[in-house]
């Protein structure tokens, strides 16, 4: 759950925020016509895109063009917080900000990752940090020191070790990503994704995703996801030395004693049947 959200607006629109998250915590986002980048410190993160996942570790950044995209955070023996800074990339403001020259990462260009995950650099951390003191003292927030901090954001993500595939991704920040639903259902066919959420990394409502999947896959999306989530289990059952709880999150359930029932439901036999001798 969000426990505090501390946000500048540029024009009343959120551009700059800091959030403190209690997990475990899953977090839906839709970036329409802007990109953005985020910074996540204490917890580890798990990105979710259409056909890209992303883990993050603690003190580290991604940089996402415009899409639907879900954040997983999972507590850990040693923290349940973690502090999310993110700061949105607008189509308008980046246009506002280099009316004068347009950069070659503003010219049109197609496809391109959803995701970029930005190495740490001392630079990156300095910035980032100097952001702490204008939380601090709101009110000496402008738009005009917001656009700076944009501006200053961009040079340092395109004068670091991580410019050739930070450029790439800029260049592509508002172009169409095409993505088919064979694609996200691949990606994401043993994750704890469910079906709607499949439906909106399509870009596709529940009903228009649950047809169009029938029709390529001959059977509801409910039932074709589990048999292949079991399916895989009970092959990992086979070969690893893995409990059956572990097992059954790598698969994609999210309650292993739901999981036990339906395996034996499905199989006549109960997971620890299988395990290695």
């Amino acid at each position: 759950m969000i426990l505090r959200r501390q946000k500048f607006e540029y024009k009343q629109t959120a551009l700059i925020e800091k959030i403190l998250i209690e997990a475990p915590f899953r977090y839906e986002a839709l970036f329409q016509n802007e990109g953005c980048f985020l910074y996540v410190s204490g917890l580890s993160s798990n990105f979710h895109a259409a056909d890209q996942k992303v883990a993050l570790s603690s003190n580290e950044s991604v940089l996402l063009k415009c899409g639907t995209y879900f954040v997983d955070w999972l507590k850990t023996a040693e923290s349940s917080r973690c502090e999310v800074l993110a700061i949105h990339l607008p189509t308008e403001l980046l246009r506002e900000i280099y009316r004068h020259e347009v950069p070659s990462f503003m010219l049109p260009k197609q496809q391109g990752d959803f995701i970029q995950k930005v190495v740490p650099e001392v630079t990156l951390s300095k910035f980032i940090d100097s952001l702490d003191f204008y939380f601090e003292t709101p009110s000496l927030v402008t738009d005009e020191l917001l656009e700076l901090k944009i501006k200053e954001l961009i040079l340092i993500l395109v004068q670091t070790k991580n410019a050739a595939s930070v450029l790439e991704l800029l260049s592509t920040l508002f172009a169409p990503r095409i993505v088919t639903l064979q694609e996200v259902v691949s990606t994401h066919l043993y994750s704890t994704v469910s079906v709607s959420q499949l439906a909106n990394l399509c870009n596709m409502s529940l009903s228009s995703f649950k047809r169009e999947f029938e029709k390529i896959f001959g059977d509801s999306p409910k039932n074709y996801i589990t048999q292949k989530r079991l399916g895989r289990a009970k092959e990992l059952l086979l070969v690893s030395d893995d409990s059956i709880a572990s097992i059954a999150y790598q698969v994609g359930f999210s309650d292993p004693a739901y999981f036990s029932r339906l395996f034996k439901k499905t199989y006549a036999q109960a997971p620890s049947v299988l395990r290695p001798r």
